[in-house]
């Protein structure tokens, strides 16, 4: 996970476990496991949206980090498997994706469900605006919904052909962003709950299950970063549904076929076509674009 300027990372990996990087030099800050002595498989992180705090997650457990001096402050059990979570303001409460068909708002101060948002099957992703107050979900009951954060209620419905495995809502939250593998890439309305348009993806690479496996919108909403499965970033106007810049991440070597996957994406200085970016690839590394 990057934060939300890219200046910080939580990198899981099979060799260390859970560990805080300031992406700005390189520089490792703390190893952040949930057993002392083990190293942890996670699977899921999210900061804070001050960056003063950060959470990470197995599919079973969650510890919510002080990201300034590295101490743990509260271990949790999850109500079911983990699929995805974010930390709102405060770091008082954390939006959970699970597997058995919810997505709950946890207090991870003090423990406890606080709301629930009910599909028909997992809830692959999950994202929020506190501004606005909108929890956003993605399942695979083939729907993304928007919901009121505080009180559960649902605000807006929209099918997809498939099942949805991502959702982001962009920081002004007047845009949601939802995907589907084999179906489409869409951008919503939040207010009247209108379709935007759809991100233009060749029919022929929707049926291949091309699919973003990363998003991040600019701060003012006006342009899209997303990231796929096979190495492509790009950034897109989030007005005309145009690709403005493309890049392909390279390889960790150029001989053998391997492949890599974005995983994170972050508008890293500006909010302009012009700007700096940042991109975590599944293989190691995290690249400077422009």
């Amino acid at each position: 996970e990057l934060s939300d300027n890219g200046s910080l990372a939580i990198v899981g990996s099979i060799n260390h476990g859970s560990s805080l990087w300031r992406a700005s030099d390189n520089a490792r800050r703390f190893n952040w496991n949930h057993k002392q002595g083990q190293f942890s498989e996670i699977t899921n992180a999210a900061f804070s949206p001050d960056l003063n705090y950060a959470i990470t997650a197995t599919p079973q457990t969650m510890v919510l980090w002080n990201a300034k001096n590295g101490a743990s402050m509260a271990y949790w059990t999850a109500p079911s498997e983990i699929l995805d979570i974010s930390l709102l303001p405060n770091a008082q409460l954390a939006l959970l994706g699970l597997a058995d068909h919810t997505a709950a708002l946890f207090d991870v101060r003090n423990g406890g469900v606080q709301q629930v948002f009910y599909h028909q099957a997992r809830v692959s992703s999950v994202d929020f605006n506190s501004r606005k107050k909108l929890a956003l979900t993605g399942s695979d009951d083939y729907s993304a919904k928007l919901w009121h954060l505080q009180t559960a209620k649902l605000l807006h419905h929209w099918p997809h052909k498939a099942e949805v495995q991502l959702v982001k809502l962009s920081p002004n939250g007047k845009l949601a962003f939802t995907m589907a593998k084999y179906d489409k890439a869409a951008l919503w309305d939040t207010t009247t709950g209108k379709s935007k348009g759809e991100i233009p993806l060749a029919t022929s690479a929707l049926s291949r299950g091309l699919s973003f496996t990363a998003v991040a919108f600019s701060s003012n909403g006006d342009y899209l970063l997303t990231g796929t499965s096979h190495r492509i970033v790009q950034l897109w106007d989030t007005k005309t549904l145009t690709e403005i810049k493309r890049w392909i991440m390279p390889k960790r070597d150029a001989v053998a076929p391997t492949n890599a996957s974005v995983l994170a994406l972050a508008f890293n200085n500006g909010e302009s076509a012009n700007a700096s970016y940042r991109v975590m690839t599944s293989d190691g590394f995290i690249h400077r674009l422009q």
